[in-house]
């Protein structure tokens, strides 16, 4: 079976456009040569790779494999093509890294900075995404290294920790609570909260736990950072959750105490994981090293 990127392309822009037609003026080809192509594809395969109707085109059950390692392979090729091209500017090395948000604002700035000062002609590729995410993409190979909460499933994959990442409870300072050493959520649970908008993880991750609770959480204000949220608080808005780190960070500069949160759910750690049985680059294993506990 030998399809070519073209094809390859060319398939995956009739399947996002839901029709031929359409697919070959994205792959700038004509209908009848586009059309020519898939049914070459099909040929090939010996099975069908689209249902075709008056009202355009679906993918069949092998259309949607093929349409799922088409992205794959177009997406690796670019990649090559960018770190082909950086190898032309002088580098010799390229790490795919991705990372949660706790990791990429808490964690990773300073670590990242020493790696690349001792590594000068190497280059990450860093992307913020939520752990699910990401644990997805290493599975799907689009990256070396992964740094994910350990609230979601990884398994099949090598995971190592990469810093503890336990979540307290931030109140403005001189609050009834701030005295205390350590709160379980139920017992904050009738204070007004200052929330992360809707679909943060850490979000997600505190609703789960709080409805399991058979807790109300009442939210005055929704932000979309760790610093606004300990803002808001700074302010009397109510109080809410942030990983320790974060807390510790902001309350340099900002009036809040914070409390270590007592549920099991809330000692938190990270992880840097990797696909099993894959050989790393010696660059990203350079790089995995620096992601052991300090």
């Amino acid at each position: 079976m030998r399809f070519d990127l073209t094809d390859l392309r060319l398939f995956l822009h009739v399947v996002e456009a839901g029709s031929l037609t359409a697919g070959a003026a994205r792959s700038h080809m004509t209908l009848a040569s586009a059309s020519q192509r898939v049914r070459g594809m099909e040929d090939l395969l010996g099975a069908p790779l689209l249902l075709r109707s008056a009202q355009g085109v679906q993918p069949t059950e092998a259309g949607r494999t093929l349409q799922h390692h088409a992205r794959l392979v177009l997406q690796q090729m670019e990649r090559l093509r960018g770190e082909l091209g950086d190898y032309g500017a002088g580098l010799h090395g390229h790490v795919r890294l991705r990372c949660n948000t706790s990791a990429m604002t808490e964690h990773l700035p300073e670590l990242l900075s020493r790696f690349l000062a001792q590594h000068p002609r190497l280059s990450v590729d860093l992307e913020e995404q939520p752990s699910q995410d990401i644990v997805d993409a290493l599975r799907a190979g689009l990256c070396d290294i992964g740094i994910v909460s350990d609230a979601v499933g990884t398994e099949g994959l090598q995971c190592r920790v990469f810093r503890p990442d336990p979540l307290v409870l931030v109140l403005p300072r001189g609050h009834a609570l701030a005295g205390r050493r350590r709160i379980a959520l139920a017992d904050g649970a009738d204070q007004d909260f200052v929330g992360l908008a809707a679909g943060s993880p850490l979000q997600e991750h505190v609703a789960q736990h709080a409805l399991q609770l058979g807790l109300r959480l009442r939210y005055r204000v929704r932000v979309r950072s760790f610093e606004a949220l300990c803002r808001m608080v700074e302010q009397g808005i109510g109080v809410g959750v942030v990983p320790r780190a974060a807390a510790v960070r902001c309350g340099r500069s900002m009036k809040i105490a914070r409390v270590a949160l007592s549920d099991a759910w809330a000692a938190r750690q990270l992880l840097a994981c990797v696909r099993p049985g894959e050989a790393l680059s010696p660059h990203a294993q350079r790089l995995l090293e620096q992601l052991q506990p300090g």
